[in-house]
């Protein structure tokens, strides 16, 4: 069984690494989410009633049915390992908007910035001549580029955690809907108000 992904040390600096940033997401969704299904079949026990020799006599290409899993297994999983990976990728995904939303008084490239839209005010447009001279793509801050990244990433983790927690619920019959549901009462179980967005 896998076991949740750690925390990362959160700083402006990790945010606008966009590179580490997309490390740390794509590496914990990898060992829980997109191996959901060998990790909830490694919580199922296949010989607690022992070997049956019968069961080696005749070949079957995919059984009819899942097994469900025992219930204690299944909260175990969840509440140690899904719901806690869950959380620290949706600690990251937080912090990282609100950097995104931040000033940026150490952005490498404000600089550039400003020269290019000192230029832009010097340019003389005239249409007539050129219908393309009052195009002007000033090159975007990085928190605007951070904060495109978060939202694509926050729309990733809600498919995921939707296909994630689809599976959950077949194989361990849990009688909440949706995964945010389910998300939310293991936060208030756990006492954390942390972490609300996806």
């Amino acid at each position: 069984m896998s076991e949740p992904t750690a925390q990362q040390t959160l700083s402006p600096q990790f945010c606008f690494s966009t590179a580490a940033l997309r490390d740390f997401l794509r590496i914990s969704r990898g060992t829980i989410d997109d191996s959901i299904t060998q990790n909830l079949n490694a919580l199922v026990t296949p010989a607690a009633a022992g070997f049956d020799p019968r069961s080696t006599s005749q070949r079957n290409a995919r059984p009819a049915f899942r097994q469900q899993i025992d219930a204690r297994s299944c909260v175990n999983f969840k509440e140690q390992v899904l719901f806690p990976s869950w959380q620290a990728r949706s600690d990251v995904l937080s912090y990282c908007a609100i950097v995104a939303t931040s000033p940026d008084p150490d952005d490498p490239d404000a600089a550039v910035r400003a020269a290019e839209l000192e230029k832009d005010r010097e340019r003389v447009v005239d249409e007539r001549l050129d219908p393309y001279s009052a195009r002007f793509f000033p090159k975007e801050p990085r928190t605007t580029q951070l904060a495109m990244l978060i939202r694509q990433e926050q729309g990733v983790e809600a498919i995921i955690r939707t296909r994630t927690w689809g599976l959950v619920r077949e194989r361990c019959s849990d009688p909440l809907e949706d995964w945010q549901a389910a998300l939310a009462k293991w936060r208030r179980d756990q006492g954390s108000t942390t972490g609300t967005s996806p």
